[in-house]
């Protein structure tokens, strides 16, 4: 792998101070990253607890190698798979590992990949629908709009793009049959202009097909599903998530098995040891984090500025 890749997967990760105050806090001895990207937060991480381990997945080949690159100094601290995050369950089995300390995944779509214009994902560049984060497997995001009739189309841009004129833009899409992402930005902007000011009309479309053609939110909800298995006791879950509907899948999940969060410090919650009096046995989660980036932060790093960051503590199991 070339050095120009690894350098252009280095961008600045998000959250990444209240993330290392967490696992500082709670000290993992093993950590899963089921979105290594970079490896930014990865390397934050094993440089701030210098007796961890850490198990590394990402579905994006091209991340897989600048992760791989980037932690070449932490040698045998580190192993690397290439599978998506919501494979971590099986990805640990097959490593032997029962349970972790500690677990990150970063929804967000890394620069790189909005960046390189032949990946598809943004509408800042000419080039074919792709959208894929696995390049080796699933269709593009031309074949979804090809196999998938007017109907389905329509209400799969509403309800992951949030689009209110869903309709008139999967119309001229079936019509058109874009092969191109500056063919479909110039059809949408056509069909759908946004008010003077507003937000490019084509941005609620790419982010509805890139949704569906990685199905991110059923890989949310399958590794969701496993996190309770992940995690040893006392152990510590983290999502950061970049828009609402990402963002209200894990608050659901983790109230749903969790108890409330009680009036605690920020971070002394993530350090309490399993046996504290603030973890209730009636749940399987203890929130301990729900944080948005500073102005600061958001300021040096406008990709910062939808980025919510929410942390479970895993309670004991029952003997």
């Amino acid at each position: 792998m070339s050095a120009a890749l690894a350098i252009a997967f280095q961008h600045q990760p998000v959250l990444l101070s209240e993330v290392l105050k967490l696992v500082e806090a709670s000290g993992p001895r093993l950590i899963l990253d089921g979105t290594l990207g970079g490896a930014g937060h990865a390397a934050a991480m094993l440089d701030a607890l210098p007796e961890a381990k850490l198990v590394g997945i990402d579905r994006d080949p091209e991340a897989l190698d600048a992760a791989r690159a980037r932690l070449d100094r932490f040698s045998d601290r580190v192993t690397l798979v290439h599978a998506s995050f919501s494979e971590a369950s099986r990805v640990l089995a097959d490593l032997g590992i029962a349970q972790v300390d500690a677990t990150l995944v970063d929804l967000g779509v890394s620069s790189h990949q909005f960046d390189t214009a032949d990946r598809g994902f943004s509408f800042r560049f000419d080039a074919p629908l792709d959208m894929r984060m696995d390049t080796t497997r699933g269709m593009t995001a031309f074949e979804l709009i090809d196999t998938t009739d007017e109907e389905d189309l329509a209400n799969l841009i509403f309800q992951l793009g949030e689009e209110r004129q869903s309709r008139r833009i999967a119309r001229a899409v079936k019509a058109d049959l874009p092969r191109t992402t500056g063919a479909l930005a110039e059809l949408v902007k056509r069909v759908a202009p946004a008010p003077r000011d507003a937000i490019h009309p084509a941005t609620r479309t790419f982010q509805a097909l890139r949704m569906a053609v990685n199905d991110e939110l059923g890989e949310l909800d399958k590794y969701l599903a496993q996190l309770p298995d992940l995690l040893a006791d006392g152990g510590m879950g983290m999502v950061i998530t970049f828009h609402s509907l990402e963002d209200r899948a894990v608050k659901h999940f983790f109230r749903e098995h969790g108890t409330k969060r009680r009036h605690v410090s920020k971070y002394k919650a993530a350090a309490t040891s399993a046996a504290s009096p603030i973890t209730s046995a009636a749940g399987v989660f203890m929130e301990v984090a729900n944080e948005t980036a500073s102005n600061a932060e958001v300021a040096s790093n406008p990709r910062a500025r939808s980025a919510r960051l929410r942390a479970v503590r895993r309670s004991p199991r029952s003997t």
